[in-house]
């Protein structure tokens, strides 16, 4: 057994040195404070604390891939925004590509790690999977399916909590969102017609090439510009967020393109509507559920599609014998209840006679704005030039334009003469051809119908003399009677 003055001088020495422990501890923090930035503290706390084992000072949400049977959009968010951290500490790193987008996809693997850093604060995600054995039974027998469990777990110190609910985390969705635009691949999907899928719009057409009226071009793209921007207008005057309008001209002046132009610029999904397919005005019902927001219906070549009476005629019916739709159920697709189930829709018409359509099927509410597609014009003729030969200017242009202005010729005819060579100056030749002899058939055609209108105007006078020589012998012969019957 020690003696009591041993145990009373060892317990004086540890008493000494835990007092200069602490003496060097309050010190080496005095100098740690001074020398070395808050932030950068936390984040060697921190590194510390993970290496150690200790996670006193952190904290850790888990966001889970289903809220119930609902998928939980943070964690949809916070996977597309991971995939654009590649960080140098991550080993192993899952790729993906779809045919149509245009950059590579990164998605964590299991139990990686990823470290963000927003704010100057440093945040830690980890992607946790974890499989259970479902078992179930079906008529006796019992059928057993691998289940997977996912959740992403996200670490950063306590103090930065309330940055992370309030900035952190509705910033990674905001940036989900607008990545997810960026990836965003445009469909063309059917509506009314049963068993016919989506596919991908892959049309290039643009603004920029479109051979339409640049003042018009200017300003469809601002009135689209304020549509897609003003949601918290719609609710404030009560109005569907929903935009219509009439594309009208003749065959081959670009309405198709325009709609596809539209669905590039907007980056909205494109639902083409056949009306010769429904059965009832039900129908209209049924599609508007199954559109998506943030997309157009198009209903092209309305005034044929199937035969639709004005009105004023007093017949208010597609005279169809298959379909029992109405125009009050066409009207009411348009803005009626149904029409504000959605946001952010655009209803495109387009026809090649608008004096044909029905007054209250184009009053604005409806088609809010009628955009005319005319022949093509010396400015749109350059803009093809661009597009299809890659001139900006050319000795034959003037020759060209000059031809245009005289007749009626659309973009669709002068793309194809353009299209039949690769040589410029063969194409344009060709194009001056073609223009000549359009010009020499309307030509004819005028003299055509002006030989018939002077043959007109000649059995016309010809008409009027007779009549007037058979009123003449008449008015002659009834001044005879009056002379003979005086005389005698």
């Amino acid at each position: 057994m020690p003696s009591t003055t041993s145990v009373l001088s060892a317990y004086t020495t540890l008493t000494a040195s835990a007092v200069l422990v602490r003496t060097l501890v309050s010190e080496v923090q005095n100098m740690t404070n001074q020398l070395i930035p808050k932030n950068l503290q936390d984040k060697i706390l921190s590194k510390v604390g993970m290496f150690m084992g200790t996670l006193t000072s952190q904290m850790t949400l888990i966001i889970e891939e289903n809220n119930g049977f609902t998928p939980n959009e943070v964690f949809e968010a916070s996977k597309i925004y991971l995939g654009t951290i590649v960080c140098p500490s991550v080993q192993r790193v899952k790729i993906s590509k779809a045919e149509k987008e245009k950059k590579f996809s990164f998605n964590v693997s299991k139990d990686e790690k990823i470290i963000d850093t927003f704010k100057g604060v440093e945040l830690i995600w980890e992607l946790k999977i974890v499989e259970t054995q479902k078992t179930s039974c079906d008529e006796g027998y019992f059928t057993s399916e691998k289940v997977e469990q996912k959740w992403y777990e996200l670490s950063f110190l306590k103090d930065y909590k309330e940055m992370v609910l309030n900035t952190y985390l509705p910033f990674v969705l905001e940036r989900s969102k607008a990545i997810k635009e960026e990836n965003k691949v445009i469909t063309l999907s059917p509506l009314g017609s049963y068993g016919e899928e989506s596919v991908n719009l892959d049309h290039p057409s643009t603004f920029d090439t479109l051979a339409m009226d640049p003042e018009l071009k200017y300003k469809l793209m601002d009135d689209l510009e304020r549509f897609v921007r003003r949601r918290d207008y719609y609710r404030r005057v009560g109005k569907a967020w929903k935009r219509g309008y009439l594309l009208y001209g003749p065959p081959g002046t670009g309405k198709s393109s325009l709609i596809a132009a539209m669905a590039n610029y907007l980056k909205f999904d494109i639902y083409d509507m056949e009306l010769s397919s429904l059965r009832g005005n039900s129908d209209f019902r049924r599609m508007l559920v199954s559109t998506k927001n943030r997309s157009i219906i198009v209903i092209e070549d309305i005034d044929c599609t199937i035969e639709l009476q004005n009105r004023d005629d007093g017949s208010h019916n597609y005279n169809d014998s298959e379909s029992q739709v109405t125009l009050s159920g066409l009207l009411n697709f348009i803005d009626g209840l149904w029409s504000s189930c959605g946001d952010e829709r655009i209803i495109v018409f387009t026809t090649n006679f608008k004096e044909r359509l029905d007054p209250a099927l184009i009053r604005p509410g409806r088609m809010d704005m009628h955009i005319h597609m005319s022949y093509c014009t010396p400015s749109g003729f350059k803009i093809l030039a661009s597009n299809y030969l890659g001139l900006k200017n050319n000795c034959k242009f003037g020759e060209i334009e000059g031809l245009i202005t005289e007749m009626n010729v659309t973009p669709a005819e002068i793309a194809e003469e353009l299209m039949k060579s690769d040589e410029a100056d063969i194409a344009l030749d060709g194009l001056i051809k073609f223009l000549n002899k359009k010009k020499e058939d309307c030509k004819e055609k005028i003299d055509v119908e002006n030989e018939v209108v002077d043959e007109k105007g000649d059995e016309m006078k010809k008409e009027e003399i007779e009549t007037k020589e058979m009123r003449k012998r008449k008015g002659n012969s009834r001044r005879g009677g009056r002379t003979r019957r005086k005389i005698f």
